[in-house]
């Protein structure tokens, strides 16, 4: 790659624009139809619709990229990005970049926003039968017109359905469609989140380990950091809240969760010691399940309540938990009874929801530790986007996406205990709910089972707008 403010050729050489324009020429001319579209595409808010809408040619977006001083034969990098987002990397060669050179410059220079790399991809992983299914759905809302997915998701932000504060549509779209997406959805909050509390740092200075990666103990520290002092929810109203835990131990016909008495127990102990209200339903069915969603939605305890917690200890797959009767009950369905339309009296209230089960395939346990997953998947691995899209909810997951979490048959799962006993040692302590779910992921990562072969780690996700600190009871607890 040229070193900075280093040219092709001498500005004042009258033959420099006419050689930079030759390489966008060739360019152009190993560009197809569906490039030009997707450089269209990607080029939406940095240069004018109108504009784009008239472009037929590379060329033309070129001539624009020029105008709106994005483009230049000082600084090519801009098209170098785009070529390496619509995959035509053997091209950057034209603008004297390399792959890695593009790719280490990314984190500091990129002009592409998160939410319009996060469509592109989408656009790429719906398929035509997937485009097909999406359009039946919106079909009383969408122009009869033939569109590709990614005309599909521009109209959906031109109508305003989705932008990069709101992807609810998007969501419900790929739940029913192609839940595999929802991996890109969730990892594009992560990064979004992180992007509001850091700066851009070089790759060089910050190794990534993958599309899994979780926020950092770091991150989360920056994050905290960064918020006001004043920006705690309050906790000093009549009573605490209320706790539900629904413990399924029996199934019809899936292998009894044995040691979750340990771990009701304990949530039981921890949350009572906090101040809040506890119930626990046991073997609860598909039926039974609605009926305590319901119940606890129109509760008017919530009005004098701080907070709410709901911990559900049972099997499950992809962003979803078993009934005792073996119904798949989506993660997301269960928190949706909580929004502020839904249960006004918990509004702006933190609504915080622990499950233990497995989200992915099993594996082959040790005799002691159990996995609770079933009916193991062969699909890619993916978290259900399950937190609805709005403030104030908190989803600790037992595991990442794609994984199994584990449980010890005499002493409870890895999680439950872990977060229990965090609670009790660090609530003392003053620490907030996320520094307290950031250890329980330290403490829990480093397990491993008798042949040192098994290992866990759990994944948080929130919308939180403020610190949730609980207030420090003033009895010791004893476990």
């Amino acid at each position: 790659m040229k070193s900075q403010g280093q040219h092709w050729c001498s500005s004042s050489d009258k033959n420099c624009k006419v050689s930079f324009r030759e390489k966008l020429l060739i360019i152009d001319s190993n560009l197809g139809v569906q490039d030009v579209e997707n450089l269209k595409f990607l080029c939406i808010g940095l240069v004018p619709n109108k504009k784009l809408e008239k472009s037929s040619s590379a060329s033309d977006v070129f001539e624009h990229l020029l105008a709106e001083d994005l483009l230049s034969e000082d600084d090519p990098f801009f098209l170098a990005e785009l070529l390496y987002i619509i995959r035509q990397k053997k091209l950057l060669q034209h603008l004297n970049y390399t792959k890695g050179e593009v790719e280490r410059l990314l984190p500091t220079r990129q002009r592409v926003s998160l939410f319009r790399n996060l469509l592109y991809e989408l656009s790429e992983g719906i398929d035509s039968e997937n485009l097909k299914d999406m359009i039946f759905l919106l079909k009383d809302s969408l122009p009869k017109t033939e569109m590709t997915s990614l005309s599909f998701l521009a109209f959906l932000e031109k109508q305003g359905k989705i932008d990069e504060d709101n992807l609810t549509c998007l969501e419900d779209l790929c739940t029913t469609v192609v839940p595999k997406l929802l991996r890109n959805i969730e990892k594009y909050k992560r990064e979004k989140a992180v992007q509001i509390v850091t700066p851009p740092v070089d790759k060089e200075a910050e190794s990534y380990q993958g599309e899994e990666e979780l926020v950092s103990q770091t991150d989360v520290k920056t994050f905290l950091e960064a918020l006001p002092r004043a920006t705690v929810y309050r906790m000093n109203r009549n009573h605490r809240g209320l706790c539900v835990i629904v413990n399924n131990h029996s199934f019809t016909s899936l292998k009894d969760r044995q040691g979750t008495h340990k771990d009701a127990e304990i949530l039981s102990h921890v949350f009572q010691w906090l101040g809040f209200t506890v119930h626990i339903h046991n073997n609860v069915t598909k039926v039974e399940m609605e009926e305590v969603l319901q119940r606890q939605k129109c509760n008017p305890a919530h009005a004098d309540g701080d907070c709410f917690v709901f911990c559900i200890l049972t099997h499950g797959r992809f962003g979803a938990v078993y009934s005792s009767d073996e119904a798949l009950i989506p993660i997301r369905e269960i928190m949706s009874h909580f929004t502020a339309l839904q249960c006004p009296r918990l509004a702006e209230k933190p609504k915080l929801f622990f499950i233990q089960a497995c989200q992915g395939e099993e594996i082959q346990p040790s005799v002691s530790i159990e996995a609770d997953a079933l009916n193991p998947e062969k699909a890619p691995t993916s978290l259900q986007d399950s937190i609805p899209a709005e403030a104030d909810f908190l989803l600790g997951l037992a595991t990442v996406p794609g994984y199994v979490s584990f449980r010890h048959v005499e002493e409870g799962s890895w999680y439950i205990q872990s977060l229990c006993n965090h609670l009790k040692k660090l609530v003392p302590r003053h620490e907030d709910i996320l520094s307290i779910l950031t250890a329980v992921n330290d403490d829990v990562s480093r397990r491993v089972d008798k042949q040192g072969t098994k290992k866990q780690m759990p994944q948080p996700a929130f919308t939180l707008r403020k610190k949730l600190v609980f207030p420090v009871p003033l009895d010791a607890l004893s476990l």
